[in-house]
């Protein structure tokens, strides 16, 4: 058992889910970062690269689309460690098309990813942390899933869906000091898009107000705010870190 806040990170390897384990560990948090059962060693890789090797950041094989073997797996991590403090639902893919020509499968694969998982994933924990009497859940949304996005249905409803959950989840989970909250980034600095040819990001940034994309610390930064005791009175938000590209 340790006295530390144990904050479990959906979608670890990612650029936003990278930025999001170092910051809770520099800042004394206990991180257990999931990864695709299967892929230890790539794993273990991503651990050595990023310096987190020696932190305390634990690999945790976990299939975000496996509704059964999600509830086994968290079953045994509450079992050994007793509660995890915070959830960052953070895994997330995309299946691009346009919605004449998307396939079931396209459809299907961004769903199970982004929207199931959250059911999967959340609820043995949720129930926990009311037990217990304290948590912050926070859902890592998209810009698009308030605004929508050309060739992005399946993605912009599920990033839409998650914000709808993020809602009703903080209704119940208010009376039990649960807070639940979302993050809804724009375009940001990881490895996906820093990769996107030039020009083609030139004219991204030219419609963004600030001009430039969001870095993976600001996103990871936002997500630490509310799971820390300064995030403590807000729930059932959307905190947007999108540089003014949508305003509500």
């Amino acid at each position: 058992m340790t006295d530390k806040k144990i904050a479990l990170v959906t979608g670890a390897a990612g650029g936003i889910g990278t930025e999001v384990c170092r910051l809770f560990a520099n800042n004394g948090y206990k991180v257990l970062a999931t990864h695709r059962p299967g892929k230890e060693q790539q794993a273990a890789n991503w651990l050595q690269e990023e310096g987190l090797a020696g932190k305390d950041v634990q690999l945790l094989a976990l299939d975000v689309s496996d509704h059964e073997a999600i509830g086994e797996v968290l079953a045994d991590t509450l079992r050994e460690l007793g509660r995890i403090d915070v959830l960052v639902n953070n895994a997330g893919i995309t299946r691009d098309a346009t919605f004449k020509r998307m396939t079931w499968e396209q459809w299907k694969e961004v769903m199970d990813t982004n929207l199931n998982s959250l059911f999967s994933v959340t609820q043995p924990i949720f129930n926990k942390m009311c037990e217990l009497g304290s948590g912050r859940i926070i859902n890592i949304s998209s810009v698009n899933g308030l605004k929508g996005q050309f060739g992005q249905a399946n993605y912009s409803a599920a990033k839409a869906g998650m914000i709808g959950f993020t809602k009703a989840l903080a209704a119940e989970g208010a009376r039990f000091g649960v807070t639940v909250n979302a993050v809804a980034p724009g375009y940001t600095a990881t490895p996906m898009v820093t990769a996107i040819r030039e020009d083609v990001l030139d004219s991204i940034k030219a419609t963004i107000p600030l001009k430039r994309l969001a870095t993976t610390e600001e996103v990871a930064g936002a997500v630490l705010y509310l799971a820390g005791e300064y995030g403590g009175y807000v729930t059932g938000e959307t905190l947007s870190v999108n540089g003014g590209l949508y305003m509500q």
